[in-house]
């Protein structure tokens, strides 16, 4: 016993790992050195039988808490601890499907499939305006559906004939086989390869569903589309998915709504962000201004020497809530003052009327620099003179 390691040192956990821990860092050793990956290789086997042997241990919680107390000397009899223990993993069978399953392209499976299994769902989009997403819509959508073939009312037979048992399942829809492993004999179960899970096999199809027992057409779907959807959402409608398998139900229909954008109006949540120009006299002198809402115009009054970039609030004029439409988000508009980039001499004269009266900003005291630039040059002349 001296020679063996330390089962925590094998996984390469703590002494205080979890469970958890301790099943994942078994299941990187079992992939890595697993015989049937490992042909041959006489070191990965004794890799591998040293760490089944010390999760065999630490994944049992009494094992591991005699383990804990008394080392290996706990399982060889020769210590303080319990009865010794046969690691021949005959009892590992659970153990070694719940890691391994798929591992190796094998597969157990957990339930039978030859019961009532509700169909898959179906998935398709439509395009909405920005105006339809905020208010709401109703939209025609076109696209392929299933249904149960009524010739042979979904056997896939052909009339007269009916489906036999399988016989490979016998019905069953799976098929159970023993396998032989390092911990034992291992109990697998899979789908019927013959049947596909339904335990039935159709002998002479049915000439309109070719044996599937479906048919396939274009169908028309009327989608009401919320208030207050958002672009990338989607709308669920029942039973319009894929037919159920023996007797399931269908299953749904999920609808993404992609919504176009505005050249006016950005959107986050429920709210609305947009500019709105003003002129210079509007800024200046204050008064009524008509801002573009997603309901339309409407007049907001301003005070008198707004700047640019001043942000006003139209309370519930953004986008309705999807849980009660009666509730809408804000409009959040910034103020833009326009500079006009033509103007006609009278404009011109007037605005150079209200410079003056306001400050005379318009004109350059060009005389000042003149006789600023006159005294730093005699300074440089003063300069030079001194040498």
């Amino acid at each position: 016993m001296a020679d063996k390691r330390d089962y925590y040192e094998v996984l390469g956990v703590d002494r205080n790992a979890s469970d958890a821990a301790i099943k994942k860092a078994y299941r990187v050793l079992a992939k890595k050195y697993h015989p049937d990956t490992n042909p041959g290789d006489k070191e990965a086997e004794a890799k591998f039988k040293e760490a089944s042997e010390a999760y065999a241990v630490l994944s049992d919680a009494e094992k591991r808490k005699q383990y804990d107390q008394f080392g290996h000397a706990a399982f060889d009899g020769s210590g303080g601890g319990a009865q010794g223990f046969n690691f021949d993993f005959g009892d590992m069978g659970d153990i070694f499907g719940d890691i391994f399953d798929g591992m190796f392209g094998g597969g157990r499976s957990r339930r039978s499939n030859n019961g009532p299994q509700r169909g898959a769902n179906l998935r398709t989009s439509v395009r909405v305006t920005f105006e339809e997403a905020v208010f709401g819509c109703e939209k025609e959508i076109e696209l392929t559906l299933k249904d149960t073939c009524t010739k042979c009312n979904g056997t896939g037979a052909k009339p007269g004939t009916s489906p036999v048992t399988c016989t490979k399942c016998g019905g069953k829809g799976q098929i159970v086989y023993t396998q032989q492993s390092l911990f034992g004999m291992v109990r697998n179960v899979q789908t019927c390869p013959e049947c596909n899970g339904t335990g039935k096999m159709v002998k002479e199809k049915c000439p309109d569903c070719y044996g599937t027992g479906y048919t396939s057409s274009r169908k028309k779907i009327q989608v009401s589309v919320p208030a207050g959807i958002d672009n990338g959402q989607s709308i669920r409608i029942r039973g319009k998915g894929e037919p159920g398998v023996n007797g399931g139900e269908r299953g749904d229909l999920l609808v993404e709504v992609v919504v176009s954008k505005h050249p006016t109006f950005q959107r986050q949540d429920v709210n609305l962000y947009s500019t709105s120009p003003i002129s210079f006299a509007q800024a200046a002198l204050g008064g009524d201004i008509k801002i573009k809402t997603i309901d339309g115009d409407v007049l907001f009054n301003i005070k008198p020497g707004t700047q640019t970039d001043t942000k006003i609030r139209l309370k519930g004029k953004g986008v309705p809530s999807l849980r009660n439409k009666n509730i809408r988000g804000d409009h959040f508009v910034t103020l833009i003052v326009q500079v006009p980039t033509h103007l006609t001499q009278e404009q011109k004269d007037i605005i150079r009327q209200y410079d003056e009266v306001s400050g005379n900003t318009l004109k350059v005291d060009s005389e000042g620099v003149k006789e600023e630039k006159k005294q730093k040059k005699s300074f440089m002349d003063k300069i030079k003179d001194s040498f």
